[in-house]
């Protein structure tokens, strides 16, 4: 204890001021004796140094500033450095391999490097760090998993979120470590004392807190709507569509075809020029559609549809979605709320987990394949789904040839239905090239597929009609100046003798096409179905047939 006191200053500062006073007092009563003075005469008060509070030296303001801007500029550069030496957390992210990091930034946000298309920037946060994503690559094996096996593409959000939730813990933890240890590190070597090291320490701590509270407290979660692309990326707003648009215009887009549907169908309410046909309460109403390609915006207009017209039966003839991935299957549920029962063929971007999907929606959705007829409404369907999957690009499509042979079934079956004495009344392909094998087996058959709309009669009396796109071609026609129109057509048959008296065919536009369409068709020979012909370039019925005639009427949203 004796030994720590001396080596005190404030110890050594006292011992050193009683030794010069010693030597002072000798050498005083040396000159006295010599000049006859005495020592009590010659002695004189020798000054003390000046000692701040707690046996420091004092230090002018400027001093203490400059000490302190040194401290911050130690603390500043080691939190740097101890960020860029041990900050990076190497991360999984679903099947990617992905480096997280904070750097330190003057706005902040987050940049997302794909190296070597580009980056992306979002506004995420304002605060002096950045978060970078590095995506490193694609795992191979994570990968060629979800190939093998879609069904876990169902799980597949889960699990990135919380890849991102243990990356941005393990982030948090590991730039706390560097940032306390590369400030602390780098004042132990510039001070040399473990006091100012460790307040540097105590600093670098205290900024990354500040700046932690300062990105909480500033964070924007609708950044990831408006990113900034640059590199080979900045093409990715046009090539795959602009967040921001696809949330906004898509809402101006849905409620504007929505009142197209009920002006149009007052506009048809008030009109007395149509063709003579008349419907009677009895007459069967049954609305076709198809190719909606995952947009939203068709159910609210199937359902418009389906109160403005008193629909009996929906017939959709496949093509209800893109991927045919089972997280997509959540898209379909709508259907069981549409007011009308539901009748289903699988379209070549519909997967075998969609057609159960819909077959699990309930009683009144009914899904037709390999010619097993359904009794819905008073009329009898039968119908196939098409044998092709084309987004597996596992499997070579093998076109038309594959699509006549599934054709030739479904007409069997059909003929087999007619010698048992049950016949189809309507039977339902999504490829036309698998519909025209139906050819004099059944009155009418439906299906999609060219998101344009004719209507045809085959040999043997069979009328072909062919819907547009009811989805518009699907969501990212929103994005154009004019986007795919929406085509959907109301089909009445005969109470009696469920045969096609006469069809109404309806067509709205989209954003940039404020009007809407309905025209009315009547056969010559309402119990049979006669000629029409096809649809020309445009996908519309030319109309100019004499097989039968037709009134067109254009409707725009009321103000």
């Amino acid at each position: 204890m004796a030994q720590s006191d001396a080596r005190h200053p404030l110890t050594r500062l006292r011992a050193a001021a009683s030794h010069w006073t010693r030597r002072a007092h000798g050498r005083r009563a040396r000159r006295g004796a010599a000049g006859g003075l005495s020592p009590a005469s010659s002695a004189a008060p020798v000054p003390m140094p000046v000692l701040a509070p707690g046996g420091r030296t004092g230090r002018t303001p400027g001093q203490r500033w400059r000490s302190a801007l040194g401290l911050a500029m130690v603390t500043l550069l080691g939190a740097w450095l101890g960020l860029l030496i041990v900050g990076a957390v190497r991360t999984p992210i679903g099947p990617m391999d992905t480096t997280m990091t904070l750097r330190p930034s003057l706005v902040g946000g987050t940049k997302i490097n794909v190296s070597p298309l580009g980056s992306l920037r979002m506004d995420s946060h304002l605060a002096p760090v950045r978060l970078d994503v590095d995506v490193d690559q694609l795992d191979p094996v994570r990968a060629t998993a979800l190939v093998d096996h879609p069904e876990r593409f169902e799980g597949l959000g889960d699990e990135v979120s919380q890849d991102v939730e243990a990356g941005a813990l393990d982030l948090a933890v590991r730039s706390v470590v560097a940032v306390v240890s590369g400030a602390t590190a780098l004042g132990l070597a510039v001070y040399r004392r473990p006091r100012p090291a460790l307040g540097a320490g105590g600093l670098a701590l205290a900024l990354l807190v500040a700046s932690a509270g300062t990105a909480f407290a500033t964070w924007n979660p609708k950044s990831v709507l408006e990113p900034k692309f640059s590199g080979l990326l900045a093409s990715a707003p046009s090539v795959f569509g602009d967040a921001r648009s696809i949330v906004t215009e898509f809402d101006v887009y849905q409620q504007e075809l929505a009142r197209l549907v009920t002006n149009l169908t007052k506009l048809y309410n008030t009109t007395a020029s149509l063709p003579t046909f008349q419907p009677t309460p009895g007459t069967t109403r049954v609305l076709h559609v198809s190719d909606i390609h995952l947009n939203p915006a068709a159910w609210g207009i199937i359902r418009s549809l389906v109160d403005q017209y008193k629909i009996d039966v929906i017939v959709d003839a496949g093509d209800t979605m893109d991927h045919g991935t089972a997280p997509e299957n959540t898209f379909l549920d709508p259907i069981a709320d549409l007011g009308a029962p539901y009748v289903w063929v699988r379209g070549n971007h519909d997967s075998d987990d969609t057609q159960e999907a819909v077959a699990d929606l309930g009683d009144g959705v009914h899904v037709l394949d390999d010619g097993v007829p359904v009794n819905v409404a008073g009329l009898r369907f039968a119908g196939i789904g098409d044998p092709q999957f084309t987004p597996d690009r596992s499997v070579k499509p093998e076109g038309d040839p594959q699509e006549r042979r599934e054709g030739r079934k479904l007409a069997s079956a059909l003929r087999a239905q007619k010698s048992a004495g049950t016949p189809v009344d309507i039977a339902v392909a999504h490829n036309p090239v698998a519909a025209k094998q139906t050819a004099g087996e059944v009155p009418l058959t439906l299906a999609g597929h060219t998101h344009r709309r004719s209507n045809e009669m085959l040999e043997g009396g069979t009328r072909l009609m062919i819907e547009g796109s009811t989805g518009g071609g699907g969501l990212r026609a929103v994005e154009g100046d004019k986007p795919q129109r929406v085509q959907a057509s109301v089909l009445y048959l005969d109470e009696k003798t469920d045969r096609l008296q006469a069809w109404d065919e309806i067509t709205l536009g989209g954003l940039g096409l404020t009007k809407a369409e309905v025209s009315r068709h009547l056969p010559d020979d309402p119990e049979r179905g006669s000629s029409s012909p096809p649809a020309d370039g445009s996908g519309e019925d030319s109309g100019d047939g004499p097989s039968e005639r037709h009134t067109h009427r254009n409707a725009e949203p009321s103000p």
